[in-house]
């Protein structure tokens, strides 16, 4: 039977194993201190659950208001990218997704306004190494290169790369471990190409990373500024794949496929 399915499928096998942190000024040992302190306190308390069930549950997702950023107030200054949904992302001026309710809860915790600064994902952990934000909070995977620049607070979340293929493609179907995938991506040439969010893990799977222990693919990166804007290439045909992370992918997908 001919195969005429519409939309995108992400093949459900993790790809890496990796953890998302908050990044914290390297001269603020204090601010790291409560940072780790309120992790760790909404972890045990089951509020950080609830967070996260306000997106991959049956919770509703709570808007997240920014201060205008005043050096003359008690303020906490967050640098995001907001093309990352769930973990943030904007509806006019509102900021939602997991990061942007933590953030705020933290905030409050220091009796602190919060500021967001909404920014390009690979300016993100520069802006706090500089001191124009105190955190980084941007599904942000912890690597040996970042925590050069700032230091992370403990681990909140665990996360993954995936890889989306169209819905027609059958390629990788048989695949059973990340081994089955590596070995199907090796074969392909350079002309193929695969897209992803510029500065994120997935490029580095793709063009390779000792640090993160990845041999570098045959094909081609693609880089775009979030990956909706990946998928939505690869159904117009400019990209034969797409690697982002889980979470992502699984929101980016049911989207697309909503109107496919």
């Amino acid at each position: 039977a001919k195969n005429d399915a519409k939309g995108v499928k992400v093949i459900d096998i993790n790809l890496s194993d990796e953890v998302y942190a908050l990044g914290i000024n390297k001269d603020d040992a204090d601010l790291l201190a409560k940072a780790n302190d309120f992790i760790a306190q909404i972890k045990a308390d089951g509020s950080f659950d609830k967070i996260c069930n306000n997106y991959f549950g049956d919770g509703e997702p709570v808007g997240v208001t920014s201060a205008a950023e005043d050096t003359t107030k008690d303020q906490l200054v967050v640098a995001t990218n907001a093309e990352f949904e769930p973990f943030e992302y904007k509806k006019g001026e509102l900021f939602y997704g997991i990061d942007m309710e933590v953030v705020k809860a933290f905030a409050d915790s220091l009796g602190k306004e919060l500021v967001i600064k909404d920014m390009n994902f690979d300016a993100v952990v520069t802006a706090v190494q500089q001191g124009k934000a105190d955190v980084a909070a941007a599904g942000l995977t912890v690597s040996p290169d970042r925590a050069e620049q700032v230091n992370f607070t403990d681990s909140y979340y665990s996360a993954s790369q995936k890889l989306i293929v169209k819905a027609s493609d059958t390629k990788f179907d048989e695949c059973k471990t990340k081994e089955d995938v590596d070995a199907i991506l090796n074969t392909l040439d350079a002309n193929v190409k695969i897209g992803g969010q510029n500065g994120t893990t997935g490029q580095k799977y793709v063009e390779g990373d000792e640090e993160f222990g990845f041999t570098a693919l045959p094909a081609q990166f693609v880089g775009y500024a979030n990956g909706s804007l990946a998928v939505q290439d690869l159904i117009n045909g400019g990209v034969d794949y797409v690697i982002i992370d889980a979470a992502p992918a699984a929101a980016i997908t049911t989207a697309i496929n909503a109107v496919a």
